[in-house]
């Protein structure tokens, strides 16, 4: 054989062994690879970001919706009807928690999407928008994107044909927000006769364990996810350090598999308390996923509407939604 037969030989050979050698800069499939769109890989879903657009901008329309305000009573109204057109069954649980402001009436709301196992992922947002009376603070990302990502979540839930390993609770949570300037300021204000510390915050998602407590149905609970923050249209989602460690793998990892990652990215993202604290606390794994620190317009007059983008509402809720058979396979192995 020729000199040049045997380097064209030699050449071909090589050339895909080093194709294999070289990965993408950062490591991961493209959604055009073979692998990113085989059967096995989903890398979308039915999540539609224009949808969830919409139920952003209807509660802006509402204007401020703090805890216990009419506002916040249509919206919760509109949330409503628009689950139970989903054909979800949905419950309220009324609360009257006292506030710096006195007792406020509070609302959870709870849509349900039954599994092969009555254990159960909490997939979860605050709709309570926080009270400012310096200035109209509509919470376009603080509370609107949100709820407008989980409302289309709940709606490509619902109409999925194959039935989930674990139960869903979609939880809107109400009294998210502190009354008081800051989330601490009031943070040991207590009731007339009582001696018992009473945090100005959290009010839905501390009602809600209070009851898993009290009718013994904590254990039922083997996940909570938790939206916040996160429709900015320059999403940048940092790995939170107060969040279960094996629930942001799972979830970071798949946004890098669906071609996220440059809204989910490796750094680190440091809220300290939010509606997932008080389910770590009782001993159930959570997860904040939010872009608090580098979100400039947190609890101001321009967290508004123009800040929102269907892009990044749908990065949020394809991953959740994609994450969700990994999350059970974890949980029910861990559970053998």
């Amino acid at each position: 054989m020729s000199p040049f037969k045997l380097f064209t030989l030699a050449f071909a050979l090589i050339l895909p062994l080093s194709l294999l050698g070289c990965p993408s800069k950062n490591n991961q499939p493209s959604a055009t690879t073979p692998a990113a769109n085989s059967p096995a890989t989903k890398t979308t879903t039915d999540f539609d970001g224009d949808r969830a657009f919409e139920h952003v901008r209807k509660q802006v329309e509402f204007g401020p919706r703090p805890a216990g305000s009419a506002e916040l009573e249509k919206t919760r109204g509109y949330i409503i009807d628009q689950l139970k057109s989903y054909g979800l069954s949905v419950t309220t649980d009324e609360f009257l928690p006292v506030t710096p402001q006195g007792g406020k009436k509070m609302v959870n709301v709870v849509a349900e999407i039954p599994g092969e196992s009555s254990d159960v992922i909490i997939i979860s947002s605050h709709y309570d928008t926080k009270y400012f009376k310096e200035f109209k603070f509509v919470g376009a990302n603080d509370g609107a994107s949100s709820t407008g990502t989980l409302m289309e979540m709940a709606r490509v839930l619902a109409a999925q044909k194959t039935k989930p390993k674990l139960t869903y609770w979609l939880v809107f949570f109400d009294g998210e927000e502190a009354f008081c300037a800051e989330w601490t300021d009031c943070k040991n204000f207590t009731r007339t006769g009582e001696t018992k510390e009473l945090p100005d915050n959290t009010y839905g998602s501390r009602h809600m364990v209070e009851q898993l407590i009290l009718k013994n149905e904590l254990k039922r609970v083997r996940a909570m996810i938790l939206l916040d923050m996160m429709g900015f249209k320059d999403l940048r989602l940092d790995r939170p350090e107060l969040s279960s460690r094996w629930l942001v793998d799972v979830v970071w990892q798949t946004a890098r598999d669906a071609g996220y990652g440059k809204q989910f990215t490796d750094g680190r993202e440091g809220v300290d308390d939010d509606d997932h604290r008080p389910f770590l606390r009782a001993g159930i794994d959570a997860l904040d996923i939010i872009q608090l620190g580098t979100y400039d317009y947190w609890h101001t007059k321009d967290d508004t509407l123009d800040k929102i983008a269907p892009k990044s509402l749908k990065a949020v809720g394809d991953t959740v939604i994609l994450s969700l058979p990994k999350i059970e396979e974890r949980i029910q192995s861990r559970s053998k």
